[in-house]
């Protein structure tokens, strides 16, 4: 845990979306709005030999593309995706600064989600990798800079295989716009609490069965239906309203 650390040390930089530059403006001072407003502080890069894999991911919560700098960012994104509480998704938000132990220290987090709970600022890293002292006393001082203000902080690493597994698969089922209105109205409208997935494919006459099934998975997307994620999705697989 990183020592010495004063609200008055902290500061924020980061980019509009229009390409203007905000610097060095007093963290606790910045409002939500403005820092959910901004442009990723760096772009990814791509170079001979690189070791991880950088992207864009379509989002369905921000109507947008949103980057990604590695495949582990790109699951946390798919999980932020699919959690109906997350309004908003900002990738690399803003650059960092404060006074920690007698040094100016820098530290672009990850992510910066808006949640119905409040904000949360993510950092992403695999498990072998927290134990390292750097990591550590950066990600100490970091969380004592997001707490500060009370907002949350999560360092994020790999999920369970199997959750992500689902979670992914579904993602391919998160663009509204391709699937029937009426055929989702119905569906939202049909007694599906404690069907199994199989049944519920079946229970729309007079629509393909492939057509229910994909709506179902879009209503699974939305957060309408829900499954159990710790086993791989089947068509035996119980669906449960949320209320």
């Amino acid at each position: 845990m990183a020592a010495g650390l004063s609200a008055t040390s902290i500061t924020v930089s980061l980019r509009g979306l229009n390409g203007s530059l905000v610097e060095n403006r007093e963290w606790t001072a910045s409002s939500i709005d403005l820092l959910a407003a901004a442009a990723p502080w760096r772009t990814f890069r791509w170079y001979r030999g690189q070791r991880h894999y950088s992207g864009t991911y379509w989002s369905a919560t921000v109507r947008d593309h949103v980057i990604y700098e590695s495949r582990l960012e790109l699951a946390r994104l798919l999980f932020a995706d699919f959690d109906p509480s997350v309004r908003s998704i900002v990738a690399q938000p803003f650059l960092l600064k404060a006074e920690v132990d007698g040094a100016v220290r820098k530290h672009i987090p990850d992510y910066l989600l808006v949640t119905d709970e409040g904000p949360l600022v993510v950092d992403v890293k695999p498990l072998h990798r927290l134990s390292k002292p750097e990591v550590a006393f950066t990600f100490g001082w970091t969380r004592e800079a997001v707490e500060i203000r009370g907002w949350k902080y999560e360092v994020w690493s790999e999920p369970p295989s199997v959750e992500l597994e689902n979670v992914r698969f579904l993602s391919g089922y998160r663009r509204d716009w391709l699937f029937d209105r009426g055929l989702v109205d119905g569906l939202r409208g049909a007694e599906l609490d404690g069907v199994s997935l199989r049944r519920a494919a079946v229970s729309l006459p007079g629509h393909p069965e492939e057509q229910v099934r994909s709506a179902i998975y879009h209503l699974l997307w939305t957060g309408e239906l829900t499954v159990d994620l710790d086993r791989p999705l089947s068509p035996v697989h119980v669906l449960r309203k949320t209320a």
